[in-house]
């Protein structure tokens, strides 16, 4: 999931294309459904991104008592609005009425805490939860920011790869050498460096045994003569979220499949190509190699999943990487983004647990 910050932009307004009433503010390459004649090209508004959660007199003010998702009906989603994707709120909050919002464009003010506004944390499923212990040597995974809200991570005709996204949960392993331990964790723990306790009851650790995922990691270090090796899986199938791939969560079939492999060598921590596992683990399919070209993502990005062979359901998107591990002005941190499908954002009975 992708950091949220809550921050003024300058819009670019365009028309709706079936609703005369309605208009469309972009901000990025994102676009959200405005009233007619609310904003215009060039004037700076607040931008509220998706799976932010607002408190009640915001929502009250905005008018949108009743209309956002979630139980409390208080969480920003994707929705399609006569036929137009709106992903996002736009507004000018009263609260922010003396505030010099083009100054705060440039400055890259988040005014999230002002207002109250937090981020969506997705429920913990008894499977995916246990006991937990501190484990500081746990190599930990990175928040993705979305392309179209930060559309110059990369360069047009900079060599890409785009691997597919998968909607599962993300397990991240560590072995560590020296000790000859591993540590499993889910994206949540990780990000406060808590590992979960061997369970075998817990989805991670099921397919951490059922794939070997230990002793792969524990070959690759050394081969590699890394102190530490992260290897950083998604785990599918039915029970874990609503798009299967036609596997089985709930049993020894569950899917797993490797998203990312990080390594400690020599004190340096690294981020290596997915080949490096040489095929010892399932990895995500690779769709795309070639030129970085905004469109051709967003069009990669939707369609059929292609884990299962078999084009089970629609896909989730795509992750964006470059052909040479870089860093990133942008992100502050590795050149890394995603993109999400339409059809996966507005889906109805979706299920989005951590």
């Amino acid at each position: 999931m992708s950091t949220l910050r809550v921050t003024a932009e300058v819009l670019t307004v365009h028309e709706h294309p079936d609703a005369d009433a309605l208009e469309l503010a972009q901000v990025g390459l994102y676009r959200a459904v405005v009233a007619k004649g609310a904003f215009r090209s060039g004037e700076v508004a607040l931008y509220i991104p998706e799976q932010a959660v607002l408190p009640d007199e915001l929502i009250e003010e905005l008018g949108l008592t009743g209309r956002l998702a979630g139980a409390a009906a208080d969480r920003v989603r994707a929705v399609r609005l006569r036929g137009e994707l709106s992903q996002g709120i736009v507004c000018r909050p009263k609260a922010l009425d003396g505030d010099d919002l083009a100054v705060a464009a440039v400055e890259g003010t988040d005014f999230a805490e002002r207002l109250g506004i937090t981020k969506w944390v997705p429920p913990i499923p008894p499977t995916m939860n246990g006991e937990v212990e501190r484990a500081p040597e746990l190599l930990p995974w990175v928040d993705i920011e979305n392309i179209q809200r930060h559309p110059d991570i990369f360069t047009p005709g900079e060599p890409v790869v785009l691997t597919e996204k998968l909607h599962g949960s993300a397990c991240l392993l560590t072995y560590v050498a020296d000790e000859g331990r591993v540590y499993v964790s889910s994206k949540g723990f990780g990000a406060t460096s808590l590992a979960l306790k061997e369970d075998p009851r817990n989805l991670y650790w099921r397919a951490v045994h059922a794939h070997g995922v230990r002793e792969a990691a524990a070959r690759l270090a050394e081969r590699l003569g890394a102190r530490r090796i992260g290897v950083f899986g998604e785990v599918y199938g039915a029970g874990v979220q609503d798009l299967t791939y036609g596997a089985d969560g709930r049993r020894a079939s569950l899917g797993y499949a490797v998203f990312d492999v990080s390594a400690e060598i020599e004190g340096t921590v690294r981020w290596l190509d997915t080949a490096v596992l040489d095929g010892e683990l399932p990895v995500v399919p690779r769709l795309y190699e070639g030129p970085y070209d905004i469109g051709r993502v967003l069009s990669v990005a939707s369609g059929r999943e292609t884990v299962s062979g078999r084009e089970l359901h629609l896909r989730e998107g795509v992750v964006i990487r470059p052909a040479g591990e870089r860093y990133s002005a942008v992100t502050g941190g590795r050149a890394i983004a995603k993109a999400v499908s339409p059809a996966y954002l507005t889906r109805k009975g979706g299920t989005e647990y951590e």
